[in-house]
């Protein structure tokens, strides 16, 4: 595991400045990088080095929320809105994953296709199948990317072909999933779908679980109005949306929480997810094609708060995360807050989102080593272009480039 890559690399610093190493060697040692140097340092010279010439090398992307089940549906029932949508499009493909024979082939053509995306790290839903869940855990095992995996937990308002039958058959069946959870780059995390989906009982005990065996958790927020008004009415007592996920102990402060969209998040809510280490899942795409809204992403950077990107697949369609820096982009420039930069979204799909891997998403000293070797050549035809404009045009013309290699703590997985 211990290599030297020569390229270009371009990474961010945890102020969201751009780090530009031209023509330089990146040491891998035990999966973890020992530094960016000009030249190969002496106790570094027995390394075996792969020069990848001029080749753009960058941190491996990390998409901080899809569904591996709504591989197969992306791109349909765009018309619709979230809670439509749901029970239209989404709870009829979901409950196709009781029959693991099924469940297995469709998750392998999800999993080829991660490996075969910019993503390095992925923290993913799965169905509330507990079997089938475990199956997509051991394909994503075998890819030799490092994922976060949920068995999803729903009890209420759901139809009844696609919803846990008691509180106690969603706990015990977590729980038995758990016990079977032996993976060493597949975790498992807490993923009630959200609050509309799952009872105050059943979000009190997997609070529990998230503390009984030291897991984080994973969930929605604040995506779509008609389902912000639903939580008002299911919950008339509670302060908002973020305060009932707060009251079960599913919302940071101890163990890390991911919520997906947090487009009409109120100040104080914005203000609770700093407090609580929150990580913020911003996912302009789906937001877009759902018509849910804008998210005020730069009012979440702006106080600080963990901010990375998800494809949301499906109700994004594709799982190219440099699309979804593009997009974010684009949808920032059409809000009231200042537009965010290409230096913002490259960090939110690398540092920003890797941070809640730990030390990932960037090549600092002893961060993971993740990398991605992209060339493209097929648009720097006369060269003229210097690294931070070719990371721009790569961003934006990501289709157009070859990725040519990836690496996950130093393992190359293709």
């Amino acid at each position: 595991m211990n290599k030297i890559l020569k390229g270009n690399f371009i990474f961010t610093d945890e102020n969201r400045n751009l780090v530009i190493k031209p023509n330089a060697y990146g040491v891998c040692e035990n999966g973890l990088c020992h530094g960016i140097f000009d030249q190969i340092p002496i106790r570094y010279l027995t390394y075996e080095v792969l020069d990848f010439d001029d080749c753009l090398i960058i941190p491996g992307l990390c998409d901080l929320h899809l569904h591996a089940p709504q591989y197969e549906v992306r791109g349909a029932g765009m018309d619709c809105e979230l809670l439509d949508w749901l029970n239209k499009y989404i709870f009829p493909v979901e409950r196709k994953y009781s029959n693991l024979q099924y469940a297995k082939v469709m998750y392998s053509r999800f999993v080829s296709g991660l490996l075969a995306s910019p993503t390095s790290r992925a923290v993913i839903f799965g169905t509330i199948f507990k079997e089938s869940t475990l199956e997509l855990m051991k394909l994503l095992e075998l890819s030799g990317l490092h994922t976060f995996v949920g068995k999803v937990n729903m009890d209420r308002n759901s139809p009844s072909y696609y919803m846990e039958s008691s509180v106690a058959t969603s706990i015990s069946d977590t729980i038995a999933w758990l016990e079977q959870c032996n993976f060493t780059n597949t975790l498992p995390i807490i993923t009630p779908r959200f609050v509309p989906s799952c009872s105050e009982e059943l979000l009190h005990k997997l609070g529990e679980l998230l503390f009984s065996y030291n897991l984080n958790v994973q969930s929605h927020l604040c995506e779509n109005i008609n389902e912000v008004d639903l939580v008002k009415q299911l919950h008339p007592n509670e302060n908002s949306y973020s305060a009932i996920y707060n009251k079960y102990s599913l919302f940071g402060s101890i163990n890390k929480s991911i919520m997906a969209h947090c487009v009409y998040c109120s100040d104080e809510e914005i203000e609770l997810s700093k407090k609580n280490n929150v990580f913020v899942a911003h996912c302009p795409s789906a937001n877009i094609n759902l018509a849910s809204g804008i998210a005020p992403i730069r009012l979440f950077l702006d106080k600080g708060v963990n901010v990375g990107l998800g494809t949301d697949i499906g109700a994004g369609h594709s799982l190219n995360l440099f699309n979804e820096m593009v997009c974010a982009i684009q949808l920032s420039k059409i809000s009231k807050l200042k537009p965010l930069s290409i230096q913002d979204v490259f960090f939110m799909a690398t540092r920003g989102g890797g941070s809640f891997f730990g030390k990932v998403g960037a090549f600092d000293l002893n961060f993971d080593f993740d990398a991605l070797v992209i060339d493209d050549s097929n648009i720097n035809l006369d060269g003229n272009f210097s690294l931070s404009q070719r990371l721009e045009r790569l961003i934006y013309l990501s289709t157009e480039c070859q990725l040519i290699s990836k690496f996950v703590k130093g393992v190359r997985l293709f």
